[in-house]
């Protein structure tokens, strides 16, 4: 009886290094679709807010931010909202939790008579808590 060799092949051995090109590829990928989606999610409504050396970031859980931009157009969030909508939506953030603060965004070339009004549709709905957005002067440019 003839058996030939009683060797095996072996088979292919395992790898023990770490094959990066994919890490890098999925890596890529990532930092691709944040430098697309990063410019989205920042706020669309420009405006020219007052500037003041007290202004700070709000910590309040609970808020609605509410804009009058220069043409005096009202926005709850990014979109454009009417005074009587922007009611309902106020008396209904009220109704849920009367401590909500809103945040008042309004351009230094908006009339104080309409941010008056607005303080006023606010007021009505309901929430008496309300904070005037402003930004940090630069420190920059000297004054003349």
């Amino acid at each position: 009886m003839a058996f030939g060799r009683l060797e095996r092949s072996v088979g292919p051995q395992p790898m023990s290094d770490i094959n990066m090109t994919p890490l890098i590829d999925v890596m890529l990928v990532l930092l691709v679709i944040f430098m697309i989606t990063a410019p989205l999610m920042s706020s669309s409504l420009k405006l020219d807010l007052p500037k003041s050396d007290a202004a700070q970031a709000s910590d309040s859980p609970e808020f609605i931010a509410v804009s009058i931009d220069p043409g005096g157009r009202l926005f709850l969030g990014d979109n454009e909202i009417d005074a009587a909508s922007l009611t309902r939506r106020v008396i209904e953030a009220a109704r849920l939790n009367p401590q909500t603060e809103v945040q008042l965004r309004a351009d230094q070339t908006v009339p104080y008579g309409r941010v008056a009004e607005l303080i006023g549709i606010v007021q009505k709905g309901g929430l008496t808590r309300i904070g005037f957005v402003a930004v940090a002067p630069t420190t920059d440019i000297p004054k003349q």
